[in-house]
């Protein structure tokens, strides 16, 4: 039986609602990937060019710091990774939880957030940033995680 990870970053609330759901309806276990220093409402204004998250997003080299790594990490088989959409991609702070923990051998899955936007170009430039891990697939939810959408997903 393989053990399952369920990892995500949540600046507002609801990729941590969506992670939880799909944990509890595949089993796994949640890890919270929190930055050091937490997003307030005027960092995620995305229409501010000088807010934290912009100024992030436009720096292809910004790595948030993480407040904590996964201890045991050498116990999960499969790692699914969530975040909400920022500029079509995957926040950075998702770049330093990869690159700071070795999800080599380890079947990865995306799960993303969006009120709109798709998931594919997050996934396609992780998988193509980091082509030494094994990405499996992505699937963006709303809130309302159904449990089939979930199970025909990941199962």
């Amino acid at each position: 039986m393989s053990k399952i990870l369920v990892s995500f970053f949540s600046a507002s609330g609801v990729t941590k609602d969506v992670a939880s759901k799909i944990a509890n309806i595949i089993g796994g276990d949640l890890f919270e990937i929190e930055p050091v220093n937490k997003y307030t409402n005027e960092d995620l204004n995305w229409n501010n060019t000088n807010s934290r998250s912009s100024r992030e997003m436009n720096n292809p080299a910004s790595r948030p710091e993480v407040k904590n790594k996964v201890s045991n990490l050498s116990d999960y088989d499969t790692v699914l990774i969530g975040f909400p959409v920022w500029w079509d991609l995957a926040p950075t702070i998702i770049n330093t939880f990869i690159e700071e923990n070795n999800l080599e051998n380890k079947k990865i899955y995306v799960f993303a957030t969006s009120g709109g936007s798709s998931v594919i170009n997050s996934f396609n430039t992780l998988k193509n940033t980091y082509s030494n891990l094994n990405f499996i697939s992505a699937k963006r939810f709303s809130s309302n995680v159904l449990e089939n959408d979930v199970t025909s997903w990941i199962m």
